[in-house]
């Protein structure tokens, strides 16, 4: 099953990603999401690719060939520029198509903790874009991309974050999934800039779910994503209890998620950090995204 097609022909989607665990209680929690989140029925599932992990890309291997080969789901690897030289990654690609896998996120990575900026290996990519290419010549793929409503961090302003986008596109890319955000009018004004750059293929929103405020927070600061303070103060407000915190972000994620299918958004990907009694209770009050 190829997203981008079920995208067009159907019109609607709901999607999660899951994290690759670091450990048994890591496991313990990936399995209940993956149970859990399952039974909604999602057009696919994408499984992250960190850099912070030890052997990232094996570990996510591994866990997209348990999903699928052990459940209905439409599992989808994140792949990454970090690791791997061309050669390499083609490998990887073909290693994929050969398991059966028809979707992949293309992404450049984030720098090694600790390196400061990015560096790819010897013989790789620097660029997202050129996995792209890589992914579309080899075929068989629907190549998803991830895209920034204020901008990536190290694009210096939103008119060339644009241009990057519309290279992206242009090497093959058939979909993408925005990185999280929680202002409303940041996805809207970078749909219009979409718009004017005449980019016609599936945008689907990324919802992050503000639970804990700490690790939003950092998240949030790492990507330049803004925070706006009536959610950092409604989160702050929670104090130290866990259940009043989650049920603000669950509150905050709700009318999040009314205001753009309000606005006709059709397309949702929730970064469940393998949170999904959170997700769960989100989505019960979201009938027009799960019916």
């Amino acid at each position: 099953m190829k997203i981008h097609k079920t995208l067009k022909q159907e019109g609607r989607s709901l999607s999660f990603e899951f994290f690759v665990p670091r450990d048994g209680q890591g496991e313990a929690g990936l399995d209940k999401a993956i149970a859990t989140l399952g039974k909604f029925q999602p057009t696919f599932v994408s499984i992250t690719q960190q850099s912070s992990v030890p052997n990232s890309l094996e570990s996510t291997k591994r866990v997209v060939i348990y999903i699928k080969d052990n459940t209905l789901l439409e599992p989808m690897p994140h792949l990454t520029c970090v690791e791997q030289n061309e050669s390499q990654l083609r490998e990887t690609l073909e290693n994929y198509r050969a398991l059966g896998i028809e979707n992949i996120l293309a992404l450049r990575g984030d720098p090694y903790p600790k390196a400061g900026e990015f560096c790819p290996p010897a013989g790789g990519f620097r660029h997202a874009k050129s996995l792209v290419k890589l992914a579309s010549s080899i075929g068989g793929f629907s190549v998803g991309v991830a895209v920034y409503p204020e901008g990536h961090t190290e694009s210096p302003n939103l008119d060339m974050d644009m241009s990057y986008v519309k290279e992206k596109v242009d090497a093959g890319s058939d979909f993408a999934i925005t990185q999280m955000f929680f202002q409303n009018s940041y996805f809207y004004d970078f749909m219009e800039r979409v718009r004017s750059k005449n980019i016609k293929i599936p945008i689907i929103a990324g919802i992050m779910p503000a639970v804990p405020i700490s690790r939003v927070k950092r998240f949030s600061q790492r990507c330049g994503v803004t925070l706006p303070e009536n959610v950092a103060r409604s989160m702050e407000q929670a104090g130290n209890s866990k259940e009043d915190a989650e049920k603000v972000a669950i509150e905050l994620a709700i009318r999040q998620c009314e205001d753009l299918l309000h606005n006709g958004i059709r397309y949702f990907h929730f970064f469940t950090m393998n949170q999904s009694d959170v997700v769960v209770k989100i989505l019960n009050n979201l009938s027009a995204i799960t019916d």
